[in-house]
């Protein structure tokens, strides 16, 4: 399993993945689920995926293949993020076809992707797109996108994330919603890769691994563990007459 999350907000886009791969609880392995693309001046856009390995890293190897090939359309070719969502999707759903056509089968090779970025001309854009080709697109008033193992890192978002919050608060609070995942499902782990993209830049985001050794991210690991004791230990007690 695994765990992705994508940030669409005013000031531009928060993308972080763990990097967690398992088959079994003897076989764990690490594979990068971020992946960045772009053209100086003119786009950027970044994938992240997760369900069944061979099918992601097929997708991400046509759709680097296209670009390497210069056949079209590809990711630097289409007009506009929309026609970037329909070729991601089709190509998704073209990788899950070609291995096979029965649809109970094809729950074996399932995979998410969310698709972001901006073109020139074009205001920032967030994907969900599903194994059936299809996608849905965030907005202001449901600015993010998880896929995977998500449950353990919502509450956080919910609470605390909208569409106008700044870049730097908007990564704290990511960070949390994946402290959170790590610290309840095995099935995630570190290290994380993180980015932010700041809206009309069109520049090479800033980015970095997280490892288990990264002081920032332990330091507010610590610090949300003590925040949620005290406010546990600030709460009222339940009078006797909350019993009768």
């Amino acid at each position: 399993m695994t765990y992705c999350c994508a940030m669409r907000l005013r000031d531009g886009l928060i993308c972080i993945s763990d990097t967690r791969t398992n088959a079994g609880v003897d076989h764990i392995s690490v594979f990068r689920k971020l992946y960045l693309f772009g053209v100086e001046g003119e786009r950027f856009i970044s994938i992240q995926t997760a369900g069944n390995l061979a099918t992601t890293q097929a997708v991400i190897g046509h759709l680097q293949n296209q670009l390497d090939l210069k056949h079209e359309p590809n990711l630097y070719s289409v007009n506009s993020m929309f026609e970037m969502a329909e070729l991601v999707g089709h190509t998704l759903k073209r990788v899950i076809m070609d291995v096979t056509t029965d649809q109970l089968e094809q729950s074996n090779y399932h995979c998410t992707i969310l698709l972001s970025g901006q073109i020139q001309g074009e205001d920032i854009q967030l994907y969900n797109i599903y194994p059936q080709g299809n996608f849905i697109n965030a907005t202001s008033d449901t600015p993010f996108f998880q896929i995977g193992e998500s449950k353990y890192g919502k509450p956080i978002l919910d609470r605390a994330l909208n569409y106008n919050t700044e870049l730097d608060e908007a990564l704290r609070c990511g960070l949390i919603s994946f402290d959170s995942t790590l610290r309840s499902n095995v099935s995630v782990g570190l290290p994380l890769d993180a980015c932010i993209y700041k809206k009309d830049s069109f520049a090479t985001p800033l980015s970095k691994r997280i490892h288990d050794d990264d002081p920032y991210f332990s330091s507010i690991s610590k610090l949300w563990s003590d925040t949620l004791r005290q406010g546990l230990n600030g709460l009222p007690r339940p009078t006797e007459d909350y019993w009768q």
